[in-house]
């Protein structure tokens, strides 16, 4: 594959999941949309170190990023579970009031 071809599937990628979480309402929907977004900018991190340093140093720095990614994913439903649980909130219009 091409620098150019992994850039534009990185742009895609971003670009889905901004469309994704700003036209949702759905909390879980937002969460899968910047999920999206982080794995575009991971695609295109990853794409920059192989073509312009391919020593292999930017696999630790790519794996820490997935691995990031999962932990605030993880902790994100279950700070959704928590407010589902507790006020029956699944939208985010109906979650304004828990703001500080």
């Amino acid at each position: 594959m091409t620098f150019e071809l992994l850039l534009f599937l990185a742009a895609g990628l971003f670009s889905i999941g901004l469309f994704g979480a700003l036209s949702q309402q759905s909390i879980v929907m937002i969460m899968m949309g910047i999920e999206l977004m982080i794995g575009g900018i991971i695609v295109a991190a990853a794409d920059f170190w192989h073509f312009l340093a391919p020593t292999g140093s930017g696999q630790v720095v790519i794996v820490a990023a997935v691995v990031a990614m999962a932990v605030e994913m993880a902790m994100g439903f279950a700070v959704t579970t928590a407010i589902y649980r507790a006020r029956q909130v699944d939208m985010t219009d109906m979650a304004e009031d828990l703001k500080g």
